[in-house]
């Protein structure tokens, strides 16, 4: 099913004519975002190397990783959580196994500072640390 995701943000995206419609869409999704209850926003969710606050709360249900985000800005809100779209409902192999050019394909990653850049390499590397860790619980 979070192939279905990529392939609906993918297909967003192609619709976008301009960075400030990227932006904007970026938005919504922080919006949209039901975020995290203040239990779920530990500092061992937090990710480290943004300079917003930002959390990634991981979940296994059988078999299947969900993620959920916060943040207290709106614009790494929304990339977390089209992260979290698009990483959830999968197994930890196939969470391990999709890399995130996607992003990269559509310019988000080019129109980010580099802060904001080097925050969306944290999540990453952080959705797939949780898929490491679950994966080796599933054995």
């Amino acid at each position: 099913m979070s192939l279905k995701h990529k392939d609906d943000l993918i297909a967003d995206l192609e619709e976008l004519p301009d960075l400030e419609d990227v932006y904007a869409y970026i938005i919504d999704k922080a919006k949209d975002s039901a975020g995290l209850t203040d239990e779920q926003k530990q500092e061992k969710y937090r990710i480290t190397g943004c300079m917003s606050q930002l959390w990634l709360y991981p979940e296994l249900k059988d078999g299947l990783i969900y993620f959920a985000v916060d943040s207290d800005a709106m614009i790494p809100k929304g990339i977390a959580q089209i992260l979290a779209d698009v990483y959830s409902e999968m197994t930890p192999d196939e969470v391990l196994g999709l890399a995130p050019e996607f992003l990269q394909e559509y310019g988000i990653d080019q129109h980010l500072s580099m802060n904001r850049r080097n925050g969306l390499a944290h999540i990453c590397k952080q959705i797939k640390l949780y898929a490491l860790v679950y994966k080796s619980t599933l054995k």
